[in-house]
């Protein structure tokens, strides 16, 4: 018994030491538990110091001034944008964009002469046609290179025209023929008669530039496919007008046809889509020499005119061909404000009733004229018509002349040699008949009301 009380007295003892020891634990346990607590709650609730209340500030600004700065240059950005959008509409970059011919103002009135028109570099002859008909003949020298810009009025015009470019074309051969479109005002004489040869049975033609669409069914029409077909047949390269733009086919876009003058065809989206007249699928081309520009539009209207601007870089011109004969349909101010051309060629008979019986719409119209004056008073006619359906000379024939030399540099030795190549062009005018203005003839004083753009011209030249 004795022995048994002992062991248990031991096991109480042992026992009660491990849980004196292991309640010894818990309670540490629990006071580092309150000390770390405590130790947290301190940390949270410290105030903050005078340096964190100031580096707290400086990035707070920092902040603002980099938003603040971002807001300005976006400003500063829309508002460039905004400048920029209203200066090109307002015509500030034109300058820079379209650069103004070489010698805006320099055109001298020369007696016309076969020999001195050859020694120019470049000649754009305004044709007449040999009758009472209206109707565009266009031809071209540049260095040694032919150029014929369709062939009105009549297939009987084929004589006339033939004889007035055999003076210059001495080989027989156009480099370049150009049929603007389908109306027999622009490629009759291009067909002939039984008569009269055509004159694309006259001479060789290298390359045949044509309208990309027509209407026509006619039989003038079809015996011009036929010649031009022949042409063909004959080795002539045969491409429309959308071909050219398109650089398919071995056609070209632009074309170098000697004396620093390039030949480009331009894009107006009736070489692809349906017109409501012929005159609107008219090739448009323009000629180039240095910052000079001669613009040719066929019979393009109103708007065929638009869809040029809209799709071409158009400059200013010194020289356009009148469009369709100085009608009312042509010739608009979404065209001229662009190009604002210094000289005016129209090829028309003046004042016959061949289209209208409305005098004030027989060619060239009123309303060509007002659109026309703003821009220019060198606006010349070929052909004048008469009573009884004749016909004679208003300035006649009528060559537009350029040659350039270049210009001497102020630099010697290797400077001069880095620099680039200056030119000083002249212009030079020249008439079969006389260098009369438009304004300034007796049909259009009897005919025409004077615009007031040329009011105060009109009374100075008297």
């Amino acid at each position: 018994m004795a022995k048994e009380e002992s062991k248990n007295t031991k096991k109480s003892a042992s026992s009660s030491s491990r849980k004196s020891t292991s309640g010894g634990k818990t309670t540490n346990k629990k006071t580092t538990k309150s000390s770390s607590s405590s130790k947290r709650k301190k940390t949270t609730n410290t105030s903050p110091t005078a340096g964190d209340v100031v580096v707290g500030a400086v990035k707070a600004a920092s902040k603002s001034k980099s938003t603040a700065f971002r807001v300005i240059v976006l400003l500063l950005v829309i508002a460039i944008v905004a400048l920029c959008v209203y200066g090109y509409f307002a015509g500030w970059f034109d300058a820079i964009l379209h650069p103004a011919p070489s010698t805006p103002n320099d055109f001298n009135s020369q007696t016309y002469n076969v020999e001195v028109i050859k020694g120019e570099d470049l000649s754009i002859h305004f044709l007449e046609t040999g009758n009472w008909n209206t109707g565009d003949c266009i031809y071209i020298k540049a260095g040694e290179n032919d150029i014929l810009i369709d062939a009105g009025s009549v297939e009987s015009s084929a004589e006339t025209i033939s004889k007035y470019v055999n003076q210059y074309c001495t080989d027989g051969k156009f480099e370049y023929v150009i049929a603007t479109h389908a109306h027999k005002d622009h490629i009759a004489g291009f067909v002939g008669t039984n008569k009269v040869q055509g004159i694309f049975e006259r001479y060789k033609c290298d390359n045949i530039i044509q309208f990309a669409k027509t209407d026509s069914t006619t039989k003038l029409y079809n015996n011009y496919v036929a010649a031009v077909n022949k042409q063909k047949d004959d080795g002539a390269n045969v491409y429309t007008a959308l071909q050219c733009w398109n650089n398919k086919d071995g056609a070209q876009r632009k074309y170098d046809i000697g004396s620093g003058v390039t030949m480009e065809v331009l894009y107006q989206k009736y070489y692809e889509e349906k017109a409501s007249t012929e005159n609107d699928y008219s090739v448009c081309m323009l000629f180039s020499q240095g910052n000079n520009h001669y613009l040719f539009t066929g019979d393009l209207e109103k708007g065929g005119e638009a869809s040029l601007v809209e799709n071409n870089s158009l400059p200013q011109c010194v020289l356009y061909k009148a469009g369709h004969h100085g009608s009312k349909t042509s010739s608009h101010n979404a065209m001229l404000d662009v190009i604002k051309p210094q000289i005016v060629c129209v090829c028309c008979c003046a004042g016959t009733d061949e289209y209208t019986p409305i005098a004030e719409n027989m060619f060239p119209t009123q309303e060509f004229v007002d659109r026309i004056a703003p821009y220019t008073d060198r606006v010349y006619v070929t052909t004048l018509g008469t009573a009884d359906k004749g016909f004679t000379s208003m300035n006649g024939n009528i060559v537009f002349g350029c040659s350039y030399v270049e210009k001497q540099s102020a630099s010697d030795g290797e400077e001069q040699k880095e620099q680039p190549k200056k030119y000083e062009y002249k212009f030079n005018m020249y008439f079969t008949a006389n260098d009369t203005k438009l304004k300034d003839t007796d049909w259009f004083k009897n005919n025409r009301t004077t615009p007031d753009a040329w009011k105060g011209k009109e009374e100075a030249a008297q």
